[in-house]
């Protein structure tokens, strides 16, 4: 044992630490910064913070909170992963997906992908992508039998599917060592197009591909249970799960009731599809949630505990990628990728950083294949089997996820299964509910968009790319979260090209540099979010220089900055002055104060702070400069 000098050993014990303690001390640290007057466990609560679907995340856990029962890597229920390995055998199947309608160029790039790390092609196939017909052409030089092909051809799956096995036999591919998935999910086009007429016709085509994989091809999967539409239009985590789970339960009943498969059978030809995101810690709990849910569905359908683990393929969101300042998409991508490896998804796929604005190019797929390259060889995250295990949050919010997520599945399931549900709007509206309540939280940056809503460069030229296929569309709508941004600056944009120049706000800093540059900064990334320039020069004014400097700036609206002492002293004359040098609209940077109706009469329209409603002052502000 390791001794220190004054002869007390390295391993002593420490006085065991209790929650009530902890809970006195945070008492003491916010009672000191007076946003406290509760006591003992209610400060803790002060510090919680409240996610989608009411789950709660705490300040602070321990092994008391931690779930029973997560069972083993590999085992029922397969929280932990769906193999007892994990993924440190080979890591995760790094999935490219390609939309290209052009056969030859997808083919090169394809063939790029694979030569440089991905192991397998997601493929979109028919109106979305590469014609039906083409489908040799585009996986020409392509050994089926070592990288899997995934199929995306939304309506045309039935015709893209049967392509695809005729083409595994005319390169000779022996049946059983055919790889890939057939991409069929009937409830997935019907959510994306609104269309649920010819769902009973497509189920029956889908449940036709099944009977023949399970018999010919083993290798190959019949369905893809998406979640993206779920969750491109705008649902929660638990939302999304719930969705899926309803899907694959109408799916094995199809397949089941008076299918020609068994339970098992069934349950093998299903590969569930989910959206990664950059809020790691949750992503990480969505799928191993998501696995736990299903491996309690396969159970009570009858299924062998080992076929009950669930095949996940994480994608990161469509949801989440910008189209301004499209650079830091690869950092929400690299952190998404590292959440749904420590998750356990099976197979990855990163998103190119330019695939909200179009067609990648070579650059973007290089860089979105090689960072789960970087994450698996360099970083050796898929060395260690399930990561997160082990950590009480982890545990909990996997746990809590999976409860409100049943909860949806089972509303799905009352109102007759996810057709009926999606027919009669159930679920669009239950996903809409949950948008404008985020949209709430974004136009008010509580969810910050970096390059968007905070720290936008007005100065940067815009990223080009040829336009993409358009996607089904008619059904659930697909939303980002930078769509109100995106609008204001597109009107911004409009105006830069028919005036020569962006709408513009004076920042009018009263006082020294110590006053006035926090607020000064924080007003300018505030309208610059909308894509207003802020003019601040000089760097100082006050009642006698504000209208001069003013009516130098070409500004239409102007903003004061700096302290509230400054304030108390300057802000009615610098307002009265800037309303007649031509103004047209006055606000202050801050919360409104004890001289609100003072500083009204003098001018002062609006008040602009953190926490304040940035899509509406923006909106204001461009409508009030005539800015269509």
């Amino acid at each position: 044992m390791t001794v220190l000098p004054d002869g007390l050993p390295l391993a002593a014990d420490f006085p065991e630490a209790t929650r009530e303690q902890w809970h006195h001390l945070v008492e003491g640290v916010l009672r000191k910064a007076g946003t406290l007057d509760a006591a003992g466990a209610q400060a803790a609560e002060a510090l919680a913070t409240e996610l989608e679907d009411g789950i709660l995340v705490r300040p602070l856990y321990t092994a008391d909170d931690a779930p029973p029962d997560v069972g083993y890597p590999g085992f029922a229920p397969f929280v932990r992963g769906s193999r007892a390995q994990g993924s440190t055998a080979s890591g995760w199947d790094v999935r490219q997906r390609h939309a290209h309608p052009d056969p030859a160029h997808t083919n090169r790039a394809v063939l790029a992908d694979l030569e440089n790390g991905a192991g397998s092609v997601w493929l979109a196939v028919g109106a979305a992508g590469v014609p039906v017909a083409a489908l040799p052409e585009a996986l020409r030089g392509v050994y089926l039998d070592l990288a899997p092909v995934v199929l995306d051809a939304g309506a045309d799956f039935d015709a893209a599917a049967r392509a695809l096995l005729r083409l595994y036999a005319d390169r000779e591919v022996p049946p059983h060592a055919a790889l890939g998935n057939l991409g069929a999910d009937p409830l997935g086009l019907a959510a994306r197009t609104g269309d649920h007429t010819a769902l009973a016709a497509h189920l029956s085509a889908a449940t036709e591909l099944a009977a023949v994989c399970d018999r010919d091809h083993p290798g190959v999967r019949a369905f893809a249970v998406d979640a993206l539409p779920y969750h491109e239009a705008g649902g929660s985590a638990a939302q999304e799960l719930g969705c899926s789970l309803a899907a694959g339960v109408e799916y094995l009943r199809a397949l089941t009731d008076d299918g020609p498969l068994s339970a098992e059978a069934a349950c093998a030809e299903l590969e569930f599809r989910y959206a990664a995101t950059a809020d790691q810690f949750l992503t990480i709990a969505k799928l191993r949630a998501a696995r736990r849910l299903w491996a309690r569905v396969a159970q009570v359908c009858g299924a062998p505990s080992e076929a009950a683990a669930q095949r996940q393929h994480a994608v990161t969101s469509p949801v989440m990628m910008t189209r301004r300042d499209p650079w830091v998409n690869m950092l929400r991508t690299t952190v998404a990728a590292l959440a749904a490896g420590v998750g356990g998804a099976d197979a990855v796929t990163v998103l190119p950083f330019d695939a909200a604005i179009g067609l990648p190019d070579d650059f973007a797929r290089r860089i979105a294949r090689n960072t789960s390259t970087i994450l698996l060889e360099e970083s050796h995250l898929a060395r260690v089997i399930d990561p997160a295990g082990g950590s009480w949050y982890v545990e909990r919010l996997t746990a809590d996820l999976a409860e409100a997520a049943w909860a949806f599945f089972q509303e799905i399931e009352r109102a007759g299964g996810l057709g009926r549900a999606l027919a009669s709007g159930l679920v669009e509206r239950r996903l809409a509910a949950t948008w404008e309540r985020r949209s709430q939280d974004l136009a008010r940056r509580k969810e910050p968009i970096t390059g968007v809503s905070e720290f936008p460069n007005l100065a940067e030229p815009p990223v080009e790319r040829e336009p993409a296929p358009a996607p089904p569309g008619g059904g659930l709508p697909r939303v980002r979260r930078d769509e109100a941004y995106e609008a204001l600056r597109a009107r911004s944009d409009a105006h830069l090209a028919a005036h020569g120049a962006r709408p513009r706000v004076f920042l009018a800093a009263l006082g020294p540099a110590a006053a006035h540059t926090a607020r000064a900064a924080f007003a300018a990334n505030l309208f610059q979010a909308g894509g207003i320039e802020a003019v601040h020069q000089p760097a100082t004014v006050d009642a006698g220089s504000a209208a001069e400097a003013f009516a130098a700036s070409g500004a239409r609206v102007a903003c004061l900055c700096s302290s509230d002492t400054v304030y108390e002293a300057e802000a009615a004359a610098v307002a009265e002055r800037l309303k007649a040098a031509g103004a047209l609209r006055v606000y202050v940077a801050g919360r409104p104060g004890g001289r609100r109706e003072e500083w009204q009469r003098a001018g002062v329209d609006a008040y602009v702070f953190a926490g304040c409603d940035a899509v509406e002052v923006l909106t204001s502000a461009l409508e009030t400069m005539g800015v269509a």
